[in-house]
């Protein structure tokens, strides 16, 4: 589960813990929510690109680096999307090859770049100065602060799912992250977990999320810009400032065509109501080995699933603590929304004379 209802998820899950542990990480979240969402997808997926075009309608299909050898609406044949930059076209692997690492740090570098990789332990150290020149150098305002600490959940969720880290129990048809167990991921997730157990609309929030604008911080800590504040002195190495024109369309391009892709996602999640009980796509039972979703359901409960998914929770909260340690400007900043209104109302109730 590592798409835009994964990573969504991640977010959503890391506000809580950290509202549980009163860091400011919390509040900044709330007050800018769609920014936050936009963050734990965007601020990382560089590669939400149409893939081809469909010939016979002429409509943008696919997602990014997954081959499509034939059109979704007709069956028929498509040609390749290419994003055009100037005199230069880009195709989407391309531009995953680019890019991808810059955003995700901690892997998808490609083999020209892998020694700009960040190491695990140096992690903390890159974001903690990624949020001081956003305070310092991007401020003031805190939008941005909220798309960082969502870009976060994003590096942590990908690196446990994709068992780059360790530190999640998950055995979901004996594996923890496939092509087979994704729309058990998804499917649970969207309607049991966040839909009915947290009670969240995910059209609301994938349309907030659709709304919140890009953010120039973004080229900073992909170091796309002129080096310059606390990133660089820490990290000075692998910046390229050449790539910001390129960055600047893949950026806008991700905006524009999620708003397809997301469509797409909220329209292949959906359940139909059958004799049987609810029941998914036939694409998707196909994909996850013929189970019913009744079954994914059951599935998810034998591998303990909810837990992998507190796990992340667990693991986002503490890096996010690492930052606090490391970051002093942070200190600045609330740790909960106060007061609320049961506390105004026992200040400003009517006092007996």
């Amino acid at each position: 589960m590592s798409g835009v209802i994964g990573h969504m998820t991640y977010a959503i899950l890391a506000e809580k813990a950290a509202a549980e542990r009163k860091l400011p990480m919390a509040p900044i979240a709330r007050s800018h929510y769609a920014a936050f969402l936009a963050g734990a997808y965007l601020g990382c997926d560089i590669q939400t690109l149409p893939e081809a075009i469909c010939i016979d309608t002429g409509k943008e299909v696919g997602y990014g680096t997954v081959p499509v050898e034939k059109s979704p609406i007709t069956g028929g044949a498509v040609r390749p999307w290419a994003l055009k930059v100037g005199d230069d076209e880009y195709r989407p692997r391309e531009i995953h090859s680019r890019l991808y690492g810059r955003a995700h740090l901690v892997f998808g570098w490609s083999k020209l770049n892998r020694e700009h990789t960040v190491p695990w332990d140096h992690l903390p150290d890159y974001l903690a100065a990624v949020v001081g020149d956003a305070i310092e150098i991007y401020g003031p305002g805190e939008r941005h602060l909220a798309f960082l600490f969502g870009w976060m959940t994003h590096i942590v969720g990908d690196s446990l799912i994709k068992s780059i880290q360790p530190g999640v129990d998950l055995h979901l048809l004996n594996v923890k992250y496939t092509r087979e167990n994704r729309p058990i991921q998804d499917l649970v997730t969207f309607h049991d977990i966040v839909g009915r157990e947290l009670g969240l609309n995910w059209e609301n929030l994938i349309a907030d999320l659709l709304d919140a604008p890009k953010e120039p911080v973004q080229l900073h800590y992909m170091r796309v810009t002129k080096p310059r504040g606390r990133l660089a002195e820490m990290f000075p190495d692998g910046w390229s400032p050449e790539e910001a024109p390129l960055v600047r369309r893949v950026l806008a391009e991700n905006r524009r065509y999620l708003r397809t892709h997301a469509r797409h996602v909220l329209d292949t999640l959906k359940l139909v109501k059958t004799g049987a009980g609810l029941q998914c796509s036939s694409e998707l039972s196909r994909r996850a080995g013929g189970l019913s979703y009744r079954q994914m359901v059951e599935v998810a409960e034998k591998a303990n699933f909810r837990h992998a998914l507190w796990q992340i929770g667990e693991a986002i909260a503490d890096l996010y603590e690492q930052i606090i340690q490391r970051q002093p400007l942070l200190a600045a900043f609330p740790v909960d929304i106060n007061p609320g209104w049961g506390e105004i109302s026992q200040r400003w109730r009517k006092q007996e004379s």
